[in-house]
């Protein structure tokens, strides 16, 4: 670990007043995090929306002291550190413009695994939604064994998709809405402790963070961001779940529900979801796997060059060709591979579908015509 890198990396998360754009921003325009704290002063004002109080709050003594606390508590647990820059942060969190800057981990894992999923529900699962959660991860575990499942820690389902991940040894990711020097819930700190060898523990909260309603709500925007699909396993008429499914839909992920009887108070949620068009209707594996364009394939020849194609555009011919070598892939593995925007890249993709040279899929998926 790049301990001057960290030390200013982690001060930069603790400016009051300084979020996720500000800091972007600074980045853009400074170019080093070490730098932003030395910059002349003028050159910060010149940064659009950086006001003086906020050059205050920069230069404010306090500022590296709690980050040098911080990196304490990291280098003494022995913490990774994951900044929105490194190749180990996850990749698929980097196409949401309101992605965390900095990642506190435990544990040993990749963070992008091939392909990844989001299991959630309610806190008060029913043994209908719990024996669902359980099938469905240990089919999934047979079908796509190199899966990653993520979620929450909480009670009920979450935690069910964390110990169905463990036991059908899938690497399992638990992001938390508190800093990693605690566990929370206690009761499932067993649980944590075993995901360490084939998962992690993530949060962008630093140690002493509690808990607090507020950052479990942004805690939720992670959970969609980092997964190829978000898998919505009962939720009551309100609740977390509903709002990081409305998030998953926002980043273009795929979404799916889990339907129940319209008696039942924790199907309600997801039954919504599904009657708005919000979510995709989850009955079986097949169903999910078909969706997601995750069966097993043949490799196919490569198709014809590029030659055949003489009125592509430069970036049409960027995608054309990854295409050609990868085959079917799904649009946020595309975006992540060439650093393209999720909404950038929709509409080159519906260019090249109007002058059929790529079809669209199931499941977000993209392939040669």
């Amino acid at each position: 670990m790049n301990t001057s890198k960290s030390l200013y990396r982690i001060a930069l998360t603790q400016i009051k007043g300084v979020g996720v754009m500000h800091a972007r921003a600074l980045m853009q325009v400074i170019g080093d995090e070490e730098a932003i704290f030395k910059e002349d002063v003028r050159k910060l004002e010149a940064i659009p929306r950086i006001s003086r109080r906020l050059i205050g709050e920069i230069r404010d003594a306090d500022v590296l002291r709690r980050a040098e606390k911080e990196l304490e508590f990291v280098e003494e647990n022995k913490l990774r550190l994951l900044f929105f820059t490194d190749e180990e942060y996850p990749q698929r969190l980097t196409q949401c413009i309101d992605a965390p800057l900095l990642l506190y981990v435990k544990g040993n894992t990749d963070l992008n695994h091939q392909k990844t999923i989001s299991v959630i529900g309610t806190r008060n699962a029913t043994r209908y939604g719990e024996d669902f959660c359980k099938e469905f991860i240990e089919e999934l575990s047979r079908r796509v064994p190199d899966m990653q499942v993520i979620s929450g820690l909480a009670y009920g389902i979450d935690i069910c998709a964390h110990r169905a991940a463990l036991k059908h040894n899938l690497s399992t990711v638990a992001v938390l809405a508190h800093g990693l020097d605690r566990v929370y819930p206690q009761i499932h700190r067993q649980t944590a402790v075993e995901m360490l060898h084939n998962g992690a523990l993530l949060t962008e909260f630093p140690s002493g963070t509690n808990p607090d309603k507020h950052n479990f709500v942004k805690r939720n925007r992670i959970v969609a961001g980092m997964a190829d699909a978000v898998v919505v396993i009962e939720s009551a008429e309100k609740g977390g779940s509903l709002t990081t499914a409305d998030i998953a839909n926002s980043y273009y992920r795929e979404v799916f529900a889990l339907p129940g009887r319209i008696s039942d108070k924790m199907s309600t949620g997801c039954n919504r979801l599904i009657s708005d068009n919000k979510a995709i209707l989850l009955q079986s594996i097949d169903g999910f796997v078909s969706h997601m364009g995750w069966e097993a394939e043949e490799k196919q020849p490569l198709p014809a060059q590029q030659a055949l194609f003489p009125d592509l555009s430069e970036e049409e011919a960027v995608i054309f060709e990854k295409i050609s070598k990868a085959g079917p892939i799904q649009v946020n593995t595309l975006a992540i591979e060439l650093n393209i925007p999720v909404s950038e890249l929709f509409m080159t993709l519906l260019e090249l579908e109007v002058k059929n040279i790529v079809t669209s899929l199931p499941g977000g998926m993209y392939r040669l015509a």
